[in-house]
């Protein structure tokens, strides 16, 4: 009876412990942009048909996942939910960012940017231009701002958690892809055309690396970006099985269905051999900034 009171003791006391550890994820998708304001609207894609696929893939592997989709992804409500995931955060937690939507370069303002122009993803309220009195870009959400918050979930989950980041969107496009099947639409995640207040033409800068490093610091979680293409590219939807999903998330729920999402490099590896192999996607190449 005294052995059995200890081991009961013994498991009360690691309840507390077990509970520090946990998988959390975010995951946004935007299809029915408001079409309103005219020359001010975003186009009409499908960025919540990704949701449907990866939320399910997510929560069998042990996820709580929050969705917000189409009029709920508003830009106040991405950021209480990237807020709430850095408060909940805890030690050696695995964390999901995953938006599905369209993508824009911004005029940088900071001066952080070597080529002038920061990176943004577009909520459900958020505009495509500037107009003065009607919209001046505060529901853009930066990549500087993304930053801010997986660095801070870096630091509260430590060097035994992980962060990834998955940008199905794009930060530029065009209206037309010559080598679409005719019997296939267009739908591109971006714009050719820069977020600027001072009407500054965007040009891109090409890069050509697919691979960036982060900062790695040693009491930080290790994280991990995974983008639908160079900044310079367009990422456009690609059909599968009769219904458009962005390409990225499609593959990384091919390789999530069979490979669990850990602290490693190999499933994401896998999801870029199938990005590669697609030769719709050969105008496109997956980018992935990790600090491991």
């Amino acid at each position: 009876m005294k052995t059995q009171k200890l081991i009961l003791l013994s498991l009360l006391l690691l309840l507390p412990l077990c509970g520090l550890s946990a998988k959390r994820a975010l995951v946004v998708g935007i299809s029915k942009y408001p079409q309103d304001k005219g020359e001010l609207s975003w186009p009409i894609i499908h960025g919540a048909n990704d949701v449907t696929i990866i939320k399910p893939i997510l929560e069998k592997q042990g996820f709580a996942v929050t969705a917000l989709i189409n009029q709920k992804a508003t830009a106040t409500n991405i950021r209480k939910a990237l807020a709430t995931l850095v408060k909940k955060a805890q030690k050696s937690d695995i964390i999901y960012f995953h938006f599905s939507g369209h993508g824009q370069p911004v005029e940088d303002v900071s001066g952080d940017e070597a080529d002038g122009w920061d990176e943004a993803i577009i909520p459900y309220d958020a505009l495509k231009r500037f107009k003065k009195g009607v919209y001046t870009g505060k529901k853009h959400i930066l990549d500087d701002e993304i930053g801010v918050y997986v660095n801070a979930l870096r630091r509260k989950i430590g060097p035994k958690g992980m962060v990834y980041v998955v940008l199905d969107a794009c930060h530029m496009g065009s209206a037309s892809r010559a080598d679409d099947a005719d019997d296939e639409a267009v739908f591109c995640r971006g714009t050719n055309v820069g977020f600027s207040k001072t009407s500054k033409p965007f040009v891109p800068k090409i890069d050509s690396r697919s691979n960036m490093r982060l900062t790695k610091k040693a009491n930080w979680g290790n994280a991990c970006f995974l983008e639908a293409c160079r900044a310079y590219q367009s990422n456009y939807e690609a059909k599968f099985n009769g219904t458009y999903y962005g390409p990225l998330t499609y593959y990384v729920c091919r390789v999530l269905s069979k490979h669990s999402l850990s602290n490693g490099n190999t499933w994401v590896e896998l999801v870029r051999r199938l990005m590669n192999a697609d030769r719709r996607l050969s105008r496109q190449n997956m980018v992935v900034e990790k600090s491991y």
